[in-house]
């Protein structure tokens, strides 16, 4: 009986080991490296984007300004994720950035520091959760603007890439959509 017991324990802690953490249990640092998490919007929509300053998508950031001024009072977050991995294109410091978005959208979203996206060993944690084989919406980023739409519940609604800009009808009814739901 002891043995069984062991057993179980020891299935029970592997099973619970394999749960995926949840999204705002990820630790982050905002833009001025400052640790966070997505704790603090907790029952908030939030819609993640991997930001480029150096991008043919980068005037999207104007797209994702006026969808937060838009939505933020009704509980939508926009929060930019600055990423080099795709072409180079975010080559700047954090002050770089921050100087770049506010001059040229007066971007007020949430953003924060500079990670990696693409699929590997330094693949950020959150990044890891979006794209991997625990998501409901796996695989890979493959540049940079890519939007991960995470519900009041904190888990990932539903996922659009580069190509889909900020106003186009298929994010904003997944946005519309988040924000009704409790």
């Amino acid at each position: 009986m002891k043995l069984v017991s062991v057993i179980a324990f020891a299935a029970l802690t592997q099973f619970v080991a394999a749960q995926p953490k949840p999204l705002a249990d990820i630790p982050l640092k905002d833009i001025e490296g400052k640790a966070t998490s997505l704790k603090p919007f907790a029952g908030k929509v939030l819609l993640l984007v991997n930001v480029a300053s150096q991008c043919g998508a980068t005037p999207q950031y104007a797209g994702l300004q006026a969808l937060h001024n838009k939505y933020g009072a009704r509980g939508l977050v926009v929060m930019g994720f600055p990423c080099n991995d795709f072409g180079g294109q975010e080559p700047g410091t954090a002050a770089e950035i921050r100087q770049f978005c506010t001059a040229n959208y007066k971007v007020t979203f949430p953003m924060f520091e500079k990670v990696r996206i693409a699929a590997g060993p330094e693949q950020h944690p959150l990044f890891a959760a979006l794209t991997g084989k625990g998501s409901p919406l796996p695989g890979p980023v493959t540049w940079n603007f890519a939007k991960f739409l995470v519900g009041r519940d904190g888990k990932l609604a539903a996922r659009f890439d580069t190509g889909t800009e900020p106003d186009e009808d298929g994010l904003v009814k997944a946005i519309e959509k988040a924000l009704l739901a409790k």
